[in-house]
């Protein structure tokens, strides 16, 4: 490797845990500490109902809790959030609320990183026989880090889903891998949370990975129009640009980690 593995490791790491975004509040949900409100997420969330803030705490659903109630408030704040232009976009896809054990409720994706809640990221390694590493470089119309690298297949877990079963799914939408194609995967394991500044807010998320082999004749392909380009390529060529900044930091951190084991293990392939 042209970098030493667990040097690139620890850079990335200490990218990936950063302080809350300054002015954020400190976000109670249901009166259980869930995250961190930025400014701006408390400017707009001025006047909600069941919402109150004061100079270092935001509270959303005070007293309620975790059922319809609850949700009809998360809903009500997410479309606050909307209105004032602190999201980017609008998903129309729904995520647990938790204060990272309990849940409490749900709410629009878009809403996750103004109010700094946990996200679940699941990502698929994927390994050629002969020891290349598939990866996808992200379409440009994508909100977040457009036209740089990725792992083949990452994404959010949804509200209720399973993360297996998330897994599964985005194989399917982001490189067109379903379960028989995915025989010789390894199961999900947690690798590291995130905390990172966002311009939206921010990110606190868990990142899970598996490790899969696919056979000889795969080609992955893109079903959800989210992907520019898909490509097998050797280690040293990932870690070549992990170093110039051109994976996300998520897939930097897969990819790295992944790495690290097999050189442990002293495997020339993937398990």
């Amino acid at each position: 490797m042209l970098h030493p593995l667990p040097d690139l490791y620890a850079r990335l790491r200490v990218r990936a845990q950063e302080p809350a975004p300054d002015g954020a509040r400190i976000l109670y949900i249901a009166g259980r500490r869930c995250g961190w409100a930025t400014h701006a997420a408390c400017d707009a969330l001025r006047g909600v109902a069941h919402v109150e803030s004061d100079g270092q705490t935001l509270r959303i659903g005070a007293g309620l809790a975790p059922g319809d109630a609850l949700n009809e408030v998360l809903e009500r704040s997410a479309q606050a959030l909307r209105q004032a232009n602190c999201l980017r976009g609008w998903r129309d896809e729904l995520l647990d609320v938790t204060d990272g054990e309990t849940w409490l409720g749900v709410i629009e994706r878009a809403a996750m990183r103004p109010l700094g809640l946990l996200t679940k990221a699941v990502h698929l390694n994927a390994w050629t026989p002969d020891g290349r590493l598939w990866v996808a470089r992200r379409s440009l119309g994508k909100a977040t880090d457009p036209g740089m690298w990725d792992t083949l297949v990452g994404g959010l877990a949804g509200s209720g889903e399973p993360l297996e079963e998330a897994l599964l799914r985005e194989c399917g939408e982001e490189a067109g891998l379903d379960a028989p194609d995915l025989r010789r995967r390894s199961a999900l394991r947690a690798i590291l949370r995130i905390h990172r500044r966002l311009p939206e807010g921010y990110q606190v998320e868990d990142v899970l990975t598996s490790t899969c082999v696919l056979e000889a004749g795969a080609r992955p392909a893109n079903r959800d129009g989210e992907v520019m380009e898909i490509d097998a390529i050797e280690p040293g060529a990932a870690v070549q640009r992990i170093a110039n900044g051109e994976f996300t930091l998520e897939a930097a951190l897969v990819i790295v980690e992944d790495l690290m084991r097999r050189e442990a293990s002293g495997d020339n392939f993937p398990a």
